[in-house]
C-alpha cells in the first residue's frame, strides 16, 4: 500500500506539475493506491520525455502512442492504452500545457462534421447531447454516401428515400423520428454549404407515428414503493439511489435533469430547486418534505467530499457527476431488485398519474412536468379514469 502518492520519485519535464496533479486526483476522489498508480505513470512518462529530448508541450496524440509503444516494449503490463493516460492528459490540458491537435491533422470528413457541430451549437443553440447525436448521424450518412466532398452531388432523392426506408425498418417509431429529424438538418446544412446542388430535404419521407396514439404507462404506488424498499438507506450508494428515485417519482424529473443538478440549485431556505430542462429552460419547483429528507441524508452522509459541484456523483474514481445514463441505470437496478419493470421515464409518467389520482387537473400536471405545449399533457387524459367515467354511456339494454 502506498503511503503518499507525492513520494513517487519524479524527474523530467513533468516534475513541476506533481503537486497540482496530486491535488486534482484527490479532488476527484482517487484513493491513495489509485493516485499512486497514476503518479507512477506520470513519472514514467516524464522520464521518457526527458530521454527523447521533449517537453510537456510536445505531448501530441502521436507522441502519446510512441510512449505507450515504448511502455509495452519495456515490459509494463498495465495502463497501456490512451485511456490510462486520460486523467494526466486531461489535467495537463486543463492547465494549458497540452493543447488540442491542430485541425490540419483531421480528415476532410472530420473538418466537415466538426463545422456542422459548431453550426448546431452556435447558430442553432442545440444542447450538447443533441449536437453529439446529430453529428453521429451526419458522420454515418457521410460514410455511407462515400465520405468525399464532390461525391455529394451524386446523391439523388431516391438515395435519400432508400436510406430512410432502410433505417426505419430497424428502428422503433421514436428512434426513426429522431433519425429523420437529424437527417433533414444535415441535408439542409449540406445544401447551405454548396455540397449539394438541390435541396434534398423534401425527399425525406415522414415517419408514420400519430401523436397521442399511445397510453403512458406509469408504475403503481406499490411498484414505486417496491423500488424504494429494495434500495438500502444505510450505504453510500443506497443513500444516493434513494434520493435519485424519490426525485424522479415525486417531481417527475427527466434523467438528464437529475444528472444536471448542481449544489447551488437547491435553495434550502425557500424550499425550492432549480431544474434545467429541455431547450435551456430553467424552472423552479417546490421541494416536498420527503424529497428534502432524502436529499439531506445523501448530502450529509453519502456524498463524497470532492471538487465536483454536481449533486449526484459516481462512486468510483474519477468521482464526477452522474450522467443521464447513470441515473437510468439506478432505476433499472432498483427495478431488478424489487421485481419491477422500471425505467426513469416511467417514473415521470407515475408522477403524472399519481397527481391525477389525487384530484389534480391536467393543467397542474403540465406545470409540474414543465410541458411547453398543452397538447403534450393531454396524453394523460387517457389515464384519468375518474374524469373518463363521467363520459361513459350506459351499457345498451341496461335498466333505466
Amino acid at each position: 500500500m502506498m503511503s503518499d502518492p507525492r513520494a513517487v520519485r519524479m524527474s523530467g519535464p513533468l516534475t513541476v506539475w506533481v503537486e497540482g496533479f496530486c491535488a486534482e486526483l484527490d479532488g476527484r476522489g482517487y484513493t491513495r493506491d489509485s493516485a499512486g498508480i497514476q503518479m507512477q505513470l506520470m513519472a514514467h512518462l516524464s522520464r521518457w520525455l526527458a530521454g527523447e529530448g521533449l517537453v510537456a508541450g510536445d505531448l501530441t496524440p502521436v507522441r502519446v502512442e510512441d510512449f505507450l509503444r515504448a511502455r509495452r516494449a519495456a515490459g509494463y503490463r498495465d495502463l497501456l492504452s490512451p485511456r490510462g493516460l486520460r486523467p494526466l492528459i486531461g489535467y495537463l490540458t486543463m492547465v494549458g500545457v497540452v493543447v488540442a491537435s491542430p485541425a490540419a491533422d483531421s480528415s476532410p470528413d472530420d473538418v466537415l462534421v466538426g463545422g456542422y457541430g459548431r453550426h448546431l451549437k452556435i447558430d442553432r443553440g442545440l444542447a450538447a447531447k443533441t449536437v453529439a447525436t446529430y453529428s453521429r448521424v451526419a458522420r454515418d450518412v457521410l460514410a455511407r454516401w462515400g465520405g468525399r466532398e464532390g461525391l455529394m452531388d451524386g446523391v439523388s432523392a431516391r438515395d435519400v428515400t432508400v436510406l430512410v426506408v432502410g433505417e426505419c425498418r430497424q428502428r422503433s417509431v421514436p428512434s426513426a423520428k429522431a433519425f429523420v429529424s437529424a437527417l433533414r438538418c444535415w441535408l439542409r446544412f449540406l445544401h447551405a454549404q454548396g455540397l449539394t446542388t438541390h435541396e434534398l430535404v423534401g425527399a425525406v419521407p415522414c415517419v408514420a407515428g400519430w401523436r397521442g396514439g399511445w397510453i403512458p404507462r406509469g408504475l403503481s404506488e406499490a411498484e414505486v414503493a417496491a423500488l424504494l424498499d429494495h434500495t438500502e438507506a444505510t450505504t453510500t450508494v443506497g443513500l444516493r439511489d434513494r434520493a435519485v428515485l424519490t426525485l424522479l417519482a415525486r417531481l417527475g424529473l427527466r434523467a438528464g435533469e437529475v444528472a444536471g443538478l448542481v449544489l447551488g440549485d437547491v435553495d434550502w431556505r425557500q424550499g425550492t430547486i432549480v431544474v434545467r430542462g429541455k431547450g435551456s429552460r430553467r424552472d423552479t419547483l417546490p421541494v416536498p418534505v420527503d424529497v428534502g429528507e432524502t436529499l439531506v441524508a445523501y448530502l450529509r452522509d453519502g456524498r463524497a467530499r470532492v471538487t465536483s459541484r454536481s449533486v449526484f456523483l459516481r462512486v468510483h474514481a474519477p468521482i464526477v457527476g452522474l450522467s443521464s445514463a447513470g441515473v437510468s441505470a439506478i432505476v433499472c437496478a432498483a427495478g431488478e431488485r424489487g421485481g419491477v419493470r422500471a425505467a426513469a421515464h416511467r417514473l415521470r409518467h407515475s408522477a403524472a398519474t399519481s397527481m391525477l389520482r389525487a384530484g389534480g387537473s391536467l393543467s397542474e400536471v403540465g406545470q409540474v412536468l414543465r410541458h411547453a405545449d398543452a397538447a403534450t399533457t393531454a396524453i394523460y387524459a387517457k389515464v384519468d379514469y375518474g374524469a373518463l367515467a363521467t363520459l361513459a354511456l350506459p351499457w345498451p339494454g341496461r335498466a333505466a
